[in-house]
């Protein structure tokens, strides 16, 4: 017995190195592809002056859709920074998706929004619409405010797509703050590229602690919450190091729904969000690039490396947690929906690599990691721990981990330079030197709770109370 036991301790202590060099390799490659392609479009970005796009006739118009449930807080002051943004045609639409707070009446009372009788298509199924309010002062002459049943995020953007006008949709989320110029940056691609881009997205960051005025950011801090602090380096990693790499690879997956554009003919022709799922960002991305490859259509998937989007993150561990379930059962709910992909040839780069990375490293991850905690455990009871190798094994992971971290906020600072106090700087580094032990064993739980509750069929969201932004 004792034999058998320290035979399954080398075979776990193998693959947990295999798996381990395997996983880092992996971020390491995305990292130098990224750099590469941050330091190539920050070369072409320094000879664009995406003003140009204001007067010109060739901008197209844009439906910017924002879904609104219970956003009283501050949804006078987030429909304000979207009304504020620069570009010479658009229109912004408010789902009020059944909302139980005030929502709806701050709106229609801050904006003097008056019912219209206007003609909505039946294009994409979504939930019953009540009114469709317009703003009567002419300076507003762009805000509609849409009021409907409740059905969800995905149910609420599909009803917007129906309201919508233009040919071209921005999704995002109502507590928002976009800079000004995130329009003409996330449109551009649209217009220059040889082939037909279906879908763009941009950099998300994190607001808390931030100072806001008129809607409008005047101060860029890092936060002084530790939870979302650490969500800060989480987010450099994934978007400067990550999504920028596989959108210079063609193999990107998902369009943050915090903030995308997208091709709004496609969207159609796919059937819209899918209600059904808590990933409706990412499933609806892959499902319009599945359709392009099948119907054999020259397309495009563009990320934009500028930070476009501020958001707020959550600060407590009952938000986060339950952010990070509705992640990971997203996740699960598109790999499943189009496992048809995986290591297909049919469908390139995001078969044969985007597919399967994320079902190796996003999927697969945290539930190896959780079960290697266990084992870790079960093995010190029983005295099979090489401790010599299982310290230099953590030493490793730990200072990959942190020199990730490390690296990302290096992009940040030699390239969009946000963070300009030194103080935040070392703020961020000491983030970096914690997260490993405290942020990460957290998110990796999570995760597991969210295995759990798709295995149990739970489709709910989870309530996300926000704290709100603080304006002067």
């Amino acid at each position: 017995m004792d034999q058998t036991l320290h035979y399954i301790s080398l075979y776990v202590q193998y693959g947990i190195i295999f798996y381990a060099i395997f996983l880092m390799s992996s971020y390491l490659i995305l990292s130098v592809i990224s750099i590469q392609a941050l330091y190539k479009y920050l070369r072409i970005a320094e000879y664009t002056d995406h003003k140009d796009l204001l007067p010109s006739d060739i901008s197209p118009k844009i439906s910017l859709l924002a879904p609104a449930y219970n956003e009283g807080l501050t949804i006078v002051e987030n429909i304000r920074s979207l009304l504020s943004l620069h570009y010479s045609d658009f229109e912004v639409i408010i789902i009020n998706d059944g909302s139980k707070d005030d929502t709806l009446i701050k709106a229609i009372e801050a904006y003097k929004m008056v019912p219209t009788d206007f003609i909505v298509s039946n294009d994409i199924p979504c939930k019953a619409i009540r009114t469709v309010y317009k703003s009567s002062l002419p300076e507003f002459s762009n805000l509609l405010l849409v009021d409907k049943l409740n059905g969800g995020k995905a149910d609420a953007l599909n009803a917007g797509v129906n309201v919508s006008t233009a040919d071209y949709i921005t999704c995002i989320d109502v507590d928002c703050i976009l800079e000004q110029d995130s329009l003409l940056k996330l449109v551009k691609p649209f217009i220059d590229s040889e082939k037909r881009v279906i879908a763009t997205g941009g950099v998300i960051r994190i607001i808390n602690s931030c100072e806001i005025k008129n809607g409008s950011i005047t101060q860029i801090n890092v936060p002084k919450n530790l939870i979302a602090r650490m969500q800060v380096l989480e987010y450099l990693r994934a978007f400067l190091l990550g999504r920028m790499a596989w959108g210079n690879l063609s193999g990107l997956l998902i369009i943050s729904g915090a903030f995308g554009m997208f091709d709004k003919e496609i969207v159609k022709a796919v059937g819209g969000y899918d209600s059904t799922t808590v990933g409706e960002d990412m499933e609806l991305v892959v499902r319009m690039r599945r359709y392009m490859v099948e119907k054999e259509i020259p397309y495009c998937v563009k990320f934009i490396p500028d930070p476009l989007c501020w958001t707020e993150a959550p600060e407590n561990t009952q938000i986060l947690g339950r952010q990070r379930n509705r992640w990971t059962r997203g996740t699960v709910e598109t790999l499943w929906l189009h496992r048809k992909m995986f290591f297909n040839p049919k469908y390139g780069i995001m078969g044969l690599l985007s597919y399967p990375y994320w079902f190796f490293f996003e999927f697969l991850a945290p539930i190896l990691e959780f079960i290697g905690i266990v084992w870790m455990i079960f093995a010190t009871i029983f005295n099979l721990v090489n401790w010599p190798y299982f310290i230099a094994i953590t030493a490793c992971v730990y200072t990959f981990a942190v020199m990730l971290s490390m690296l990302a906020i290096l992009a940040e600072e030699i390239t969009f330079y946000q963070y300009k106090n030194s103080r935040d700087i070392w703020k961020l580094v000491g983030a970096g030197l914690m997260e490993p032990f405290v942020y990460h064993p957290f998110l990796v739980w999570s995760a597991m709770k969210g295995h759990v509750d798709k295995i149990k069929g739970k489709k709910s969201w989870g309530e996300m109370t926000r704290v709100g932004l603080k304006s002067t």
